[in-house]
């Protein structure tokens, strides 16, 4: 089958169409003919080579897939050849083929665009583990979400919102500010020119941020506790400003704040499983009603896949990217 490898790590251009063999499936895993990759800050970081694939999975990038099952293992019960399905990977959704264990697997509602359902996985199982299961985010309560206009943060806002919380954005521009807006946010921040804890502090009259999703890390740190309400909680989901975190923990004390850093790729299976769980119990039925939606950016085919790296790099996008093989 096709496959967009690494040969060599490096600069978007490394990537690079090849064939591989097919891959085996097992008892309870499922064939998927990808109708549509992911395209994900880890996957940059893997073409980079700083984060190689985990044991066990295909060498090539990929962390969520979408697309048809035309083959199941002998003990699957959750799904069958012919359904649309989208799936969260270890690796391997840059292919023409993935294969997944059937728990990290999710219906594809039929209002929902195949190849958009590519968009769900990872974003949402983010989303859903860090502002809901581990911080716990109630309605009510104010969201901080670095990063807008992303495909986590365009996932974090309507989620929130869902659940009946204050959303508040930071984004580099007033176009993405206008989509955030527009997908409910309250709070809108641009970092270039605003300094965004004294906006928090405006806009709650003094209360700051019950939770902040972070994907800048360690240049953040600081600030993210300036902007902090008491018993807040700040979960760190990546560090795009490549620097360490400085802060004083005395400030985070007095606030009697959580600092909290997290992945998705590197949790064990069962964690990952039971994320897939929660998503299709308590977050699903937003999806099937129409209530939540994926905001795509752009479809790039396999050939391409550079230029959708390139894209991502820059910061360009408004929601996710996907691969179309």
């Amino acid at each position: 089958m096709r496959a967009i490898l690494v040969p060599v790590p490096g600069g978007p251009d490394a990537l690079t169409l090849s064939t591989v063999a097919d891959l085996e499936v097992g008892p309870r895993d499922i064939r998927i003919r990808v109708a549509a990759a992911g395209v994900n800050r880890a996957d940059v970081s893997q073409r980079q080579g700083y984060y190689p694939s985990p044991a066990g999975a295909p060498a090539w990038p990929g962390l969520e897939v979408s697309g048809i099952v035309t083959e199941v293992g002998i003990a699957t019960t959750l799904f069958a050849v012919g359904d649309r399905v989208c799936a969260l990977l270890a690796g391997g959704g840059y292919a023409a083929d993935a294969v997944v264990h059937e728990e990290l697997a999710l219906p594809v509602p039929e209002a929902i665009d195949l190849v958009d359902a590519a968009a769900l996985p990872e974003a949402l199982a983010t989303v859903w583990s860090n502002v809901f299961l581990a911080a716990g985010l109630q309605s009510g309560e104010t969201l901080l979400v670095h990063g807008g206009a992303s495909g986590i943060g365009t996932t974090a806002i309507q989620l929130a919102r869902l659940a009946g919380a204050r959303v508040a954005v930071t984004a580099g521009s007033r176009e993405k500010l206008a989509v955030c807006r527009d997908l409910g946010a309250d709070i809108l921040i641009d970092y270039r020119s605003q300094d965004f804890p004294a906006e928090i502090d405006r806009a709650t009259k003094g209360h700051g941020a019950d939770v902040i999703l972070d994907i800048m890390g360690g240049s953040y740190a600081a600030r993210n506790i300036a902007a902090l309400a008491l018993d807040g909680r700040i979960m760190v989901i990546g560090n795009q400003s490549g620097q360490d975190a400085v802060f004083n923990p005395m400030y985070l004390m007095q606030k009697r704040g959580r600092y909290w850093g997290t992945t998705l790729r590197a949790r064990p299976f069962a964690e990952k499983a039971a994320i897939i769980r929660a998503l299709r119990t308590d977050a699903w039925p937003w999806l099937e009603s129409g209530a939540f939606s994926p905001v795509i950016d752009s479809r790039y085919p396999f050939s391409e896949a550079a230029s959708a790296h390139r894209r991502m790099e820059a910061s360009a996008h408004v929601g996710k990217i996907v691969l179309v093989p």
